[in-house]
């Protein structure tokens, strides 16, 4: 996924009411930009951190201006642009960079499906040798890091996610009516090497996700390669239950 047009830099003041950032320009001059991540983002957004921030040519946008990356003072850098993560994964999978994931002849995305009225982030269909058979993916996006728990230790969810817990029901009900159904981990923090989830944070959602692995849900975490000038998924790592 290549930035066209090119991002710009600036330095973080702070992020507010979930949606917003205030940033300092190079030239000293303070913009309002749009934060596309509803999280808690922790540790993605400490004052001072560089960013990198797009630009939209739709006149429509009260804030024309996007917060795509963030370098901590660490020297980590971390897509907090959760909307980015389904384009990621969509990619690779038509690139067939995901081995798990390849032999499918259609791929549709944003599709109702459950019980619950949820949308499957992909769906996969017309496998040759099992045409019948559908590949659920729900992805979500990995960016909290916690060395205290181990170099290098990703966590998700880094909140309470109600809607992810719906969400770990809907594919182990995939995967009981016959499909096949996978939870996709895209990391987007370059300071993690490994993904656990977080029962520390949902314990709800640990609980549920152990019944999804044992119900024959998979789980995949693949981690991105993070520049100003693309990001890209780019090797497999190890979910450590």
């Amino acid at each position: 996924m290549i930035f066209s047009p090119p991002l710009q830099s600036a330095t973080l003041i702070k992020r507010y009411k979930r949606f917003l950032a205030d940033v300092t320009l190079p030239n000293g001059d303070i913009k309002t930009m749009h934060c596309a991540n509803t999280g808690a983002m922790t540790g993605c957004a400490e004052p001072g951190n560089q960013v990198w921030y797009s630009t939209s040519d739709n006149p429509k946008r009260k804030y024309p201006n996007s917060w795509e990356l963030s370098v901590t003072q660490q020297g980590d850098t971390i897509c907090i642009n959760t909307a980015r993560a389904n384009g990621l994964v969509v990619e690779a999978i038509e690139q067939q960079k995901i081995p798990e994931l390849v032999g499918f002849e259609i791929l549709r995305t944003e599709v109702k499906y459950g019980q619950e009225n949820s949308r499957i982030d992909i769906l996969l269909e017309g496998l040759p040798a099992a045409p019948e058979r559908r590949c659920y993916i729900e992805v979500k996006s990995v960016t909290l890091l916690q060395n205290e728990r181990g170099i290098g230790q990703g966590f998700f969810p880094d909140a309470v996610t109600t809607r992810g817990q719906k969400h770990l029901r809907e594919l182990i009900e995939m995967v009981e009516s016959g499909h096949r159904a996978v939870l996709f981990f895209a990391v987007l923090h370059s300071g993690i090497e490994k993904v656990s989830c977080a029962h520390h944070i949902d314990s709800n959602y640990s609980q549920l996700l152990k019944q999804a692995k044992e119900a024959g849900v998979e789980v995949l975490c693949y981690k991105a390669k993070l520049s100003p000038q693309q990001i890209e998924l780019s090797s497999s790592i190890e979910f450590i239950d």
